[in-house]
């Protein structure tokens, strides 16, 4: 049997036409769905399959509902249904059974069709009803689908990317450790920003914190490969400008744009914790807190030795400043995320280094420390910039007491 498409109007306007694929052996049956449908006033465009093999190459990625004879040989009927089931897609499927035949239209339905009806039993409102249920039917178990797994996916990205957040080596019991982390993507939990702590054999600690340019998830994946690549180079005994360049080197091999750099802040504390060496890439410098209780002073460190970015530079040169630590000292390194909000007050000023050094001298004097300090530090910068942070952000507080 030819196909027919026969749009059927209806008199309530204009609603969505319905792509209605009926799979009839019998004509008289067509003729039949054909009345029922114009006299319900359901618009339709109607395809008609003689067979289930047929169908096949009937259906459509447009059809919404197939209506599905069932009244063929017994040991065919729930084979064809399962095969029309399985051609389906997102269509919506109907069985039509005949009087004798209740039974089968129950276990369609266990089969996966919406519903089944009765040929003998239907008549044009009870049709189009049962059409318009299963199509809207199929579009919430479809919906409700791709919510769980959506659900399931976010959920194992969440693991991923928990795990890829770096755990500090340290074993120094006079050095606490503290960290904030926030991407600026919405629903992220890794961004461009990474950062990184290891002690060494010999009791030197590195610290290292990076922001990669760009936002997204092939931002965040470099950020981890440098990070990574960080680590073990540190742990192979690299430091200095040889650990920049062979880094500087794994950027250009993994980057996807020519265009991507990333600015880096690099700092050893000496097996003394008195002193430490800093390298400075394209990156805002630390601040450092020295003494203890409202007597804490607070500056950042000089940035006059300054390198490129990483990315930027074929065979760079990144110079090294000493660094006086004292006994008592707090070294806070982060990207600039935390320091390109503005003022306030409607200005378009932006915070810089200096604004933060104002805020972190205030929370000093108010005895705040630690994890207290960073929450406090962060909460004033949006404070000032009148809003939630956009861009990434990453700081790292390590103290010595």
């Amino acid at each position: 049997m030819s196909p027919s498409r026969r749009p059927v109007p209806s008199p309530s306007g204009q609603p969505e036409t319905v792509e209605l694929l009926a799979v009839l052996g019998d004509p008289a049956d067509v003729v039949m769905v054909e009345r029922m449908l114009s006299e319900a006033g359901l618009e339709v465009a109607l395809t008609v399959a003689a067979s289930v093999d047929e169908a096949r190459h009937r259906v459509t990625r447009r059809t919404q509902c197939i209506l599905v004879d069932l009244s063929g040989p017994e040991d065919d009927r729930l084979t064809g249904l399962r095969g029309m089931l399985a051609m389906s897609g997102t269509a919506a499927v109907i069985v039509l059974t005949a009087v004798d035949d209740v039974g089968l239209g129950v276990r369609a339905v266990a089969a996966g069709a919406e519903d089944y009806l009765v040929k003998g039993e239907i008549d044009s409102p009870l049709l189009a009803r049962a059409v318009r249920y299963g199509i809207e039917r199929r579009r919430a178990d479809e919906s409700e689908r791709r919510l769980v797994e959506a659900r399931l996916l976010a959920a194992e990205n969440a693991r991923l990317e928990r795990g890829l957040l770096p755990v500090p080596l340290i074993d120094d019991a006079s050095l606490t450790h503290h960290t904030r982390y926030r991407p600026g993507r919405y629903r992220a939990l890794l961004g461009g920003d990474f950062y990184d702590t290891v002690q060494t054999e010999g009791g030197a600690v590195h610290l290292m914190i990076a922001d990669v340019s760009g936002h997204g998830p092939d931002e965040a994946a470099l950020g981890v490969q440098l990070r990574m690549a960080w680590r073990t180079l540190v742990l192979a005994g690299h430091t200095g400008e040889q650990l920049l360049g062979t880094l500087d080197t794994v950027l250009g091999h993994e980057r996807r744009s020519d265009e991507t750099f990333t600015t880096l802040c690099m700092v050893t504390v000496a097996p003394s914790r008195r002193t430490a060496r800093m390298y400075l890439a394209g990156h805002p410098a630390p601040l450092l807190f020295t003494g203890t209780g409202p007597d804490t002073r607070v500056a950042a460190l000089p940035d006059y030795a300054h390198g490129p970015a990483l990315g930027f530079v074929a065979d760079a040169d990144w110079p090294m400043t000493e660094v006086e630590l004292g006994e008592a000292w707090s070294l806070m390194l982060y990207t600039d995320g935390l320091i390109e909000g503005y003022t306030g007050d409607g200005s378009s000023d932006r915070l810089g280094t200096d604004g933060l050094v104002d805020l972190a001298r205030d929370a000093s004097g108010r005895g705040l420390v630690g994890r207290a300090l960073l929450d406090d530090l962060v909460s004033g910068v949006e404070r000032l910039n009148g809003d939630a942070l956009t861009d990434d952000l990453a700081v790292l507080l390590l103290s010595h007491r």
